[in-house]
């Protein structure tokens, strides 16, 4: 079976060691923030705060108090809270080790894609484009195909990029896959995913 949103959350906090301050994108990455356990992890949101905590349970929402989702979120006993430039001042100054996002495609390459689609209303990019320029490691967390079916894991992204050659591995429903030069290797795949099944699935090159 592939994995759900949270198995893919679950898996993506794997990645992630003590010590480390990592930023978690909206979408499925803000899922995250739930499986971190005991690990000695300060997780980052660009609208100013350092120390997330998981999810709040229903009844203790506090709705001052939100990731860059809009999503209510708790706080730790350690948790600090800064502006915007603040925020970005460490992003841009390489303070953050990791940031784990969502996208809409990734290729072979690295390309990331995660911002916008031609002809659709945006808000704004974000701080997608700062995050992938100035973290240490990208981790990708998205759905393996779109809702027709086609994959999102392509030879070359056709939607405006965010970064260029930054996203360093991929976790999708079926599985792991790291950019190489090469093309993407399989890493894990998900319980019950055949290679198969990946390579079927992937329109770039699997080495």
């Amino acid at each position: 079976m592939p994995w759900d949103r949270n198995q893919m959350a679950a898996r993506a906090a794997e990645e992630l060691e003590d010590g480390m301050y990592v930023n978690l994108g909206i979408g499925i990455p803000t899922l995250v923030a739930n499986y971190v356990g005991d690990k000695d992890i300060t997780l980052q949101s660009e609208n100013g705060m350092l120390g997330m905590g998981p999810f709040p349970f229903e009844g203790e929402e506090d709705p001052d108090l939100i990731n860059a989702g809009k999503q209510t979120i708790t706080e730790l006993n350690r948790t600090a809270y800064f502006d915007s430039a603040t925020s970005f001042g460490m992003i841009r100054g390489g303070k953050i080790a990791a940031a784990i996002l969502g996208a809409m495609e990734v290729d072979e390459k690295g390309d990331l894609a995660n911002w916008m689609i031609p002809g659709k209303l945006v808000k704004g990019m974000g701080g997608a484009m700062d995050l992938v320029a100035g973290v240490g490691r990208v981790i990708v967390v998205m759905d393996h195909q779109n809702k027709k079916g086609e994959s999102k894991v392509l030879k070359s992204c056709t939607l405006p990029l965010t970064g260029a050659g930054v996203v360093d591995r991929i976790i999708t429903n079926l599985g792991v896959l790291d950019v190489t030069p090469e093309g993407f290797a399989i890493v894990e795949l998900a319980d019950g995913v055949s290679e198969d099944e990946m390579r079927a699935a992937t329109e770039a090159t699997i080495v």
